[in-house]
């Protein structure tokens, strides 16, 4: 397999130029984004269709994991056109518009899953902790006025995605350049820092502390209190999931990347340090899109209704053309 090599231009007043060997990208990312695509439509699917076509009486919960589930569909539907990209070499045929719109939809998914999950957080931590005194807080209509302003909050944060990303010429073939062009560096650095902050520091610290508090509640919970075990060892075990998730999703991916933004801009010409990095950064990158196949599962295992409705339309589907059969 033919080596290949990406002389990098790390910024317009540095003549440093690094070589950096990205074979591995064109392996790695085509697989990865083939199977989130393969996984994550029918599994965001089946939870939108279920909750629009099989749930009457929608709860806070349900309203906060539908946005969430629409937010990765949106997302796994553009991945062909990566898996194209990457499978071409790095080669973006389908124009800037696209290549715009490719990079926005990748951090809406990415922050709106973050927002939607801090929702679900913050829902639950109110419920196990405050349960009579904010009661009036956890409403349908309040859930739905929070995914609203959510979906605003990620518009608004990632507009500058937009504009940062763009289209370029590398060896005479056209790239759809990750975060922005190489002469535009140095003005994206703090808007991906502050992107960081905002979009995943704080909502990372509300997500701990919520956790942290409804674990220590529920385990002061005493028998006498009249709160079954059991219940009360799944609701733990359901806090820790979704803490869990977001970790594993999140945490290394912003890591990374906040380094990667570092080294580009305060560490010109080390290119065996960048080359590390980069490496690092860019296996992250396409493992974070992973959550648009994790998110899903968070509807069935937090609630058994829907656990048992999926087992029902499954179950449907096997024995009605035996019952068509014997009409």
């Amino acid at each position: 397999m033919e080596e290949t090599t990406v002389w990098l231009l790390l910024n317009t007043t540095s003549s440093a130029i690094c070589p950096l060997n990205e074979n591995y990208k064109h392996i790695l990312l085509p697989l990865v984004y083939s199977l989130v695509f393969l996984l994550g439509l029918p599994l965001n699917g089946a939870v939108l269709w279920l909750a629009c076509c099989r749930t009457k009486d929608w709860t806070c919960s349900t309203i906060y994991l539908v946005n969430l589930a629409l937010a990765d569909l949106l997302y796994v539907c553009a991945l062909p056109l990566l898996v194209i990209n990457y499978a071409l070499r790095d080669f973006w045929p389908f124009g800037e518009l696209l290549c715009r719109l490719e990079r926005y939809l990748f951090y809406a998914n990415l922050y709106g899953s973050i927002l939607f999950l801090t929702c679900i957080s913050v829902h639950r931590f109110l419920g196990v902790c405050y349960p009579i005194q904010f009661i009036h807080f956890r409403t349908r209509k309040l859930a739905i006025l929070g995914t609203t302003i959510a979906w605003i909050v990620v518009a608004i944060e990632l507009l500058p995605t937009f504009l940062y990303a763009r289209t370029g010429t590398r060896n005479s073939r056209a790239v759809c350049y990750d975060l922005t062009s190489p002469d535009n560096f140095g003005n994206y650095f703090a808007y991906g820092i502050t992107l960081t902050v905002t979009g995943f520091l704080l909502p990372f610290c509300i997500i701990s502390l919520c956790c942290g508090l409804m674990i220590r509640s529920l385990i002061q919970t005493d028998e006498a209190s009249g709160v079954d075990t059991g219940l009360r060892s799944k609701a733990i075990r359901t806090i820790l999931l979704i803490f869990g998730l977001f970790v594993v999703s999140f945490l290394p991916f912003h890591i990374t990347r906040t380094i990667y933004l570092f080294v580009r801009v305060y560490s010109i010409g080390n290119c065996s340090l960048l080359q590390r990095v980069s490496i690092s950064y860019k296996i992250w990158r396409p493992l974070v899109s992973c959550n648009s196949c994790f998110n899903p599962l968070l509807y069935f295992l937090t609630s058994n209704k829907n656990k048992t409705r999926l087992l029902h339309e499954l179950h449907r589907d096997k024995v009605d053309p035996c019952l068509k059969g014997n009409s």
